[in-house]
């Protein structure tokens, strides 16, 4: 195609998985996670639909990928700190975050509630937050408890992360466990000393009435100590 005398015709940027992402994290920030479409990722990006599934090869895979982009904007652990300073930190970088993308929240939920395991990105989240804890002395016992208490509120929202669903798929793309082990030691620690409880609705390896209580107890705990404070 000709251009205008002087003009130097500009490079098409290859498309990447990281562009496909991006476009789509920014469309879901202008009108939502429903009107996303690989039509209007496309347009967004000059290319034909077709184009996006080199890169993205289904809506769950997309979905996914978003949630990764989103876990990545949240800050690093901060050296130097006491474990209570890191995790509200990186806590509250992920409130910051959810705050920009209102949407994240429902998407995080029900990708967590599809899928046997959660996204890589994720992993590596929980498993760095899982470190902190025990970096700051906890046993792995307590470091069980302190996920249920906490929640998604590790991700800057309140939903139980831990809730499981009969009947979920196996993640046909899941690491092998050894490997699983090796990248995420911190969680791989966790799920081998929690004991199983077969009946759990929260998750395997989790006895739902002791986290409830243990939960309660411990708000109930928080709010004592307050109005002691108080008095």
């Amino acid at each position: 195609m000709a251009t205008q005398a002087g003009a130097v015709a500009q490079p098409r940027v290859p498309l990447s998985r990281t562009r496909v992402l991006g476009a789509a994290v920014a469309l879901a920030d202008e009108g939502g996670v429903d009107a996303l479409s690989m039509r209007r990722i496309a347009q967004a990006l000059g290319v034909v639909p077709m184009a996006l599934y080199k890169h993205v090869t289904s809506k769950n895979e997309l979905l996914d990928g978003m949630i990764d982009v989103l876990v990545g904007e949240i800050d690093p652990p901060a050296e130097g700190t006491d474990w209570k300073s890191a995790i509200r930190r990186r806590v509250l970088s992920a409130r910051r975050m959810l705050l920009r993308h209102p949407w994240a929240p429902e998407v995080i939920e029900a990708r967590m509630k599809a899928r046997a395991t959660p996204t890589p990105a994720l992993l590596e989240y929980l498993d760095s937050m899982v470190g902190i804890f025990r970096g700051g002395g906890f046993p792995i016992g307590l470091v069980h408890h302190a996920l249920h208490v906490m929640g998604s509120r590790l991700l800057g929202f309140s939903q139980e992360l831990f809730e499981d669903r009969p009947g979920r798929a196996p993640d046909t793309d899941a690491l092998p466990a050894e490997e699983m082990a090796a990248r995420f030691p911190h969680l791989a620690e966790l799920a081998m000393a929690v004991a199983h409880d077969p009946e759990s609705v929260v998750g395997s390896g989790c006895d739902d009435q002791f986290e409830f209580e243990f939960a309660l107890d411990l708000t109930l705990d928080g709010l004592e100590r307050l109005l002691r404070n108080a008095s």
